[in-house]
């Protein structure tokens, strides 16, 4: 089996149970790929114990093996992923609530890493499971950075009001350079590399997220501007593609945050260029293609995750800190959104604004991304275990009972503004 066999195997995959979900499911589609994706592992993990189609189970493991899962989340997809979901923001909304966005995609970042982070290694310590606090402090960094891709699938479904979802939306598509950044500094001290200063970490953190926003705003400002020039809907959703792909990969090359660059370039595009610099046909030519980028990316996104589990190291000794990692996850994520829960709650009459901040925080694929380039080591395992399992309740628990939350929150006597725009 060829790479472009395997692509084919996925896009059919994908192609069979969304229609699957469409006929009879309808349930959430990153539910439904991570499912398809893990009973799929399931049937490899059963076959390599079967002689007579192990051989198969074997060669299939092993090309999924090849699927370098950091290179294709960070390195590909993300930046069109990332590009697709802030075209879907409202940028006016995302303005007032800019207070908000900054202190969750900073500070919240921090305190989240430091509470699971000494959580996880008090827990390890009283399981006798391999894990110092410089690790856990790692497993905290990448853990704690919502997932852009989990959190706007998810948002779609519920019907909040613009305040908690411009929240949402604009804490995951920026939290991911800040989150990066600690993920590495924490890193560099758990192998015993050079960890940069605290000073020094949070100016590379303004340094980084300044130049993405000014590399992404002024190229999408270009391609706007070159927009209005003309009126042939194929050059501009080539246009826009090329923004996409050009500022993320700009941004590595500049060591400024790519991810940044390519949210400010959609926010840019879909709001300014959407309004002023597109005819109708192409404004729907240009939403159409990039809905369809952003299904298809996400439903292979969740069936590549669901499959990890065919070749992740996963170790059942590790199911008490798995156990004790979700709970703790959520704590932390409670008591970082809390503030800016009672403020909604009080200030705009937001009922249950805590509870849905805290329980639309999902994490998702970027934090496996991140566990996984951990170096081999005692604390590896532990980390892709706890790890996978956290992301797995969020995709699968969170994912499912966010909807009907807000639906119920909606519906409780006195729930005030919770779902109006």
């Amino acid at each position: 089996m060829t790479a472009f066999d395997l692509a084919a195997l996925f896009i059919s995959l994908v192609a069979g149970a969304g229609w699957a979900n469409a006929r009879w499911l309808h349930l959430p589609p990153s539910v439904v790929m991570l499912a398809v994706g893990a009973l799929g592992s399931g049937v490899l993990i059963v076959g390599r114990g079967v002689p007579s189609v192990s051989p198969a189970a074997d060669a299939v493991s092993h090309l999924i093996g090849r699927v370098n899962f950091p290179e294709t989340v960070v390195g590909y997809m993300l930046a069109f992923l990332l590009f697709a979901g802030a075209m879907q923001v409202d940028l006016s909304e995302l303005r007032r609530r800019t207070m908000a966005v900054v202190s969750l995609a900073t500070f919240g970042v921090l305190a989240s890493t430091v509470i699971v982070g000494t959580g996880v290694w008090l827990g390890a310590r009283a399981l006798q499971l391999p894990m110092s606090l410089p690790w856990a402090m790692v497993f905290g960094a990448l853990i704690s950075p919502t997932d852009p891709v989990a959190v706007l699938t998810t948002v779609r479904g519920g019907e909040l009001s613009g305040s908690l979802q411009a929240t949402l939306q604009g804490e995951a598509l920026f939290n991911d350079g800040v989150g990066i950044v600690v993920f590495l500094a924490a890193l560099a001290f758990a192998t015993g590399g050079h960890a940069a200063h605290p000073a020094v970490a949070a100016l590379q953190v303004l340094v980084q997220a300044v130049g993405g926003l000014a590399l992404g705003l002024g190229a999408a400002a270009v391609v706007v501007r070159a927009m209005r020039a003309i009126d042939d809907y194929a050059v501009e959703v080539t246009l826009s593609l090329a923004l996409a792909a050009g500022v993320y990969a700009g941004g590595q090359a500049l060591h400024v945050s790519g991810a940044i660059a390519a949210v400010a370039a959609g926010l840019l595009v879909g709001d300014r260029g959407m309004e002023t610099a597109m005819s109708d046909t192409t404004r729907r030519y240009v939403q159409s293609f990039w809905t369809l980028v952003d299904e298809l990316l996400n439903a292979l996104l969740f069936l590549l995750l669901g499959l990890q589990t065919a070749v992740l190291p996963l170790d059942l000794r590790d199911f008490g800190l798995c156990a004790l990692a979700i709970p703790l996850v959520l704590v932390a994520r409670f008591a970082v959104v809390l503030p800016w829960g009672a403020y909604y709650r009080f200030r705009h009459d937001e009922r249950g604004a805590s509870l849905i901040l805290a329980w639309g925080g999902l994490r998702g694929a970027l934090s496996l991304a991140l566990a996984l380039q951990a170096p081999a080591g005692p604390a590896r395992a532990v980390i892709l275990s706890a790890t996978y399992a956290v992301v797995v309740f969020a995709v699968v628990v969170q994912g499912l009972s966010f909807a009907p939350l807000v639906a119920f929150l909606k519906r409780s006597p006195g729930a005030g503004n919770t779902a109006t725009a």
